[in-house]
């Protein structure tokens, strides 16, 4: 079993930065995937970024250019800087972890609000 602890959200005014991490504790595998995706009201979850372990990475187009996902191996920890935040990216982020060929784990969410 996996756990996720993730921290970093909040309220941050349009143009601010936020830095999410999220802490995988548990049987983890050197090899796989993590990642933070995003929820807001009334839409469907989505993809933010991924990191895999040999840290290939793959982004959504509205983040590209102003998220930055990164991750510590060593402390199975993943990270997303989030830089020029506008109100659209408010939502509830979640961190995802998938390894071997069915674990799927996923955090409990933390919620990043962009006022304008």
């Amino acid at each position: 079993q996996v756990q996720l602890a993730e921290s970093g959200g909040g309220l941050v005014q349009d143009g601010g930065s936020l830095r999410l991490s999220c802490a995988a504790s548990g049987k983890i595998f050197s090899i796989n995937t993590m990642g933070w995706y995003r929820q807001a009201p009334g839409k469907q979850r989505e993809l933010v970024a991924t990191m895999a372990s040999g840290g290939s990475t793959n982004y959504a187009d509205p983040v590209r250019g102003r998220f930055t996902i990164s991750r510590d191996n060593a402390k199975n920890t993943v990270y997303l800087k989030m830089n020029s935040l506008k109100p659209d990216d408010t939502a509830v982020y979640y961190c995802r972890l998938r390894q071997g060929i069915v674990d799927n784990y996923w955090g409990q969410g933390t919620q990043v609000t962009v006022s304008s």
